[in-house]
């Protein structure tokens, strides 16, 4: 009888403690300092951590919206798309995957919008498409935003985020590299200013070609920039890498970026530059 008593059941109490659900997605972790965050405040924070500074990677939507005035921006070569040429396996079923997790044709978004009421010609990439790789279609909307802002005479501003040229185009997103890097000889022969943004990550093909030939690159805090990733030197050379190589600090102290800019500061930044060309 005693031991009855002990019993949950016995006692009225419930088996199981009830649990108060949270909805998915309202708190989120700091992959730098670890911290539990409130996903609302993020949000307003610019997806920047409150707690340690660190930038949490964002869309081309939500770049488009950071950077660009209110209802200015028009999307050009909207319906352009990738077409599977060299028939490589499951590429069909990957794109089609990505487009309909990003809502986009391909990993960037080209079109004319306004700073601070100064037009410019802006291209946005985005990670969530397949890593943001190059294949045909970036390297032929990149060339376009070029034609038109030489057209226009107005800046060109890209905002880079990717993994590299894109494999499952093969020799066809390789040649994107040297496309896009003569045709922005076209801005520097009529002096059109062409301000490049790198974030994270901006590695390979697409940071040694159009990413990093702009009259000013920027980045972000914290940003992983380079052609070859850091594992991948150390085990080809054979030695311990500095700390923090190819980090956003690291680039800026070596020559290789002009700039590390927060996000929140990142308008304002870019609207100086186009005044001081201007």
């Amino acid at each position: 009888m005693l031991m009855k008593w002990f019993l949950r059941k016995d006692r009225g109490l419930k088996e199981k403690s009830a649990k108060k659900e949270l909805p998915d997605g309202v708190w989120m972790k700091c992959k730098n300092c670890g911290e539990i965050l409130y996903r609302k405040e993020v949000e307003k924070n610019l997806f920047v951590c409150p707690k340690c500074g660190y930038h949490f990677r964002i869309g081309s939507k939500q770049y488009i919206n950071l950077l660009l005035d209110k209802d200015s921006f028009k999307e050009q070569d909207k319906e352009l798309s990738p077409v599977d040429t060299l028939g490589f396996k499951s590429y069909k079923d990957k794109i089609k995957a990505s487009i309909k997790k990003t809502g986009l044709k391909d990993a960037i978004v080209c079109g004319e919008g306004k700073i601070d009421n100064y037009p410019i010609e802006c291209c946005v990439m985005d990670f969530g498409f397949m890593g943001g790789s190059m294949g045909s279609v970036v390297g032929e909307k990149v060339k376009r935003a070029i034609y038109r802002a030489v057209d226009t005479g107005i800046p060109l501003i890209i905002v880079n985020s990717s993994g590299g040229a894109r494999m499952q185009e093969g020799i066809l997103s390789l040649m994107q590299m040297a496309k896009t890097s003569s045709v922005i000889n076209l801005l520097n022969q009529k002096r059109i200013p062409y301000i490049s943004v790198l974030t994270n990550p901006t590695t390979a093909g697409v940071m040694a070609s159009y990413a990093s030939l702009g009259d000013v690159v920027i980045t972000e805090p914290n940003s992983l920039l380079g052609f070859a990733g850091p594992r991948v030197i150390q085990q080809t050379i054979k030695q311990d890498l500095p700390e923090g190589f190819q980090q956003s600090k690291f680039m800026l102290e070596h020559g290789m970026v002009d700039m590390v800019v927060e996000r929140s500061e990142l308008k304002k930044t870019i609207k100086r530059l186009i005044e001081l060309f201007m």
